[in-house]
């Protein structure tokens, strides 16, 4: 199969990025609101799942979009399940959600920790996306109508929460460069010359 995971600095576009390459590649993009779409199937409500993200998501809106673009009947020992979602249950859940995606692919995979849980396999390419801070700052003034002072604590308070769950769940440093097979500066190629090379990357190495 062939998998492209996409870990990305808040403010950097990273997820935007993701979503060209999967429609460019006509592949599913599964993003963490499918994870936590199947994560609530679990009996825990979307505020708490969202009190729990790795980052802070537009619930509603990815929701709907991502449980139209997965394959539930993938899964549906994971749907299927009543039991109280601890955070380790979450985690659980969330790998097996990511490994089963792999299994099922060709797919981009955002956040969540897929560089990490599918770091063994030869037929994944992970990505990361960063930007220099100022850059960082502007998108997320612009994208979330802030002010400078808002988006850095915003930028500086989700990084911290992405490195932390990467380190607490995966032992791995979330923003070291050798964890990826290509790192992208979105602020100096742009969101379409940074997806110009993903999608270069990966015709090269997928076909």
């Amino acid at each position: 199969m062939s998998i492209i995971t996409v870990s990305r600095q808040y403010g950097s576009g990273g997820s935007v990025l993701a979503a060209r390459v999967a429609s460019e590649l006509g592949w599913p993009l599964l993003d963490n609101a499918f994870v936590d779409a199947v994560a609530s199937s679990a009996g825990v409500s979307p505020e708490d799942i969202a009190a729990r993200e790795e980052r802070v998501p537009s619930l509603t809106e990815r929701l709907l979009r991502a449980l139209a673009l997965g394959s539930p009947e993938a899964m549906p020992a994971l749907l299927e399940s009543t039991l109280p979602l601890s955070e380790e249950r979450l985690l659980a859940i969330t790998c097996e959600v990511i490994q089963q995606a792999a299994a099922h692919g060709p797919a981009v995979i955002v956040g969540r920790g897929a560089q990490a849980v599918l770091a063994q396999r030869e037929d994944t390419m992970h990505v990361y996306c960063c930007a220099p801070r100022a850059a960082l700052i502007a998108r997320v003034c612009e994208r979330m109508d802030m002010d400078a002072a808002q988006a850095e604590r915003l930028i500086d308070t989700t990084n911290h929460q992405r490195a932390q769950y990467v380190r607490t769940h995966f032992g791995r440093e979330w923003a070291a460069p050798e964890n990826y097979d290509l790192c992208v500066n979105t602020a100096a190629l742009g969101l379409q010359g940074a997806g110009d090379l993903v999608l270069t990357a990966a015709r090269a190495r997928f076909g």
